[in-house]
């Protein structure tokens, strides 16, 4: 565990130190800010179905399909550069959002698939995907999540957005 969280630190740095503009940049954190949320959930609400194992298990599938169908397929980028098809942001963000969503519910994933969805449009918007990729990777995290993951009935479980000056904050409420 240790490994994989030392891996994604490295891979989170050097994304989102490589961007440019603000959206680029919110679209490099909220990739990481959604799964982070959806892993978090799972040790904050945990049942007997393992839900982290489920979330780890649809995100490791998620993450090495799209990176291996970018190699297979190697298709340009609209700003020239290589593998284009699936994009990454997109599968990481959308394997987030649906793990929320097919574990508690379309109240909380709506608010998330909003989330993941402008994490989509900042990479159409920066140019280092076209729609075709962003579909594809949101796709394959749908798909890896109806695998693995397990629906859970809760009605004490819900998500809020709090404004806090100019920034917005998500959280979940679990009422005992």
């Amino acid at each position: 565990m240790r490994t994989f969280l030392f891996i994604l630190i490295l891979y989170v740095s050097s994304s989102v130190s490589a961007q440019k503009t603000a959206m680029e940049t919110s679209g490099d954190i909220l990739q990481f800010a959604l799964p982070a949320t959806a892993l978090a959930s799972a040790f904050i609400y945990p049942a007997d179905d393992k839900p982290h194992w489920q979330f780890l298990k649809s995100y490791a599938v998620t993450l090495i399909t799209v990176h291996s169908l970018k190699r297979l397929i190697d298709k340009p980028r609209p700003n020239g550069g290589h593998y284009s098809f699936p994009s990454g942001h997109t599968a990481s963000s959308f394997a987030g959002a649906a793990f929320l969503q097919r574990r508690y519910g379309w109240k909380i994933g709506i608010p998330a698939y909003l989330v993941a969805s402008y994490v989509g449009y900042t990479r159409i918007k920066a140019r280092k995907h076209d729609i075709y990729d962003v579909i594809g990777g949101a796709g394959i995290a749908i798909a890896s999540n109806l695998l693995f993951v397990k629906p859970v009935k809760n009605k004490n479980l819900s998500l809020q957005l709090f404004k806090v000056d100019k920034y917005y904050l998500v959280g979940f409420n679990y009422r005992f």
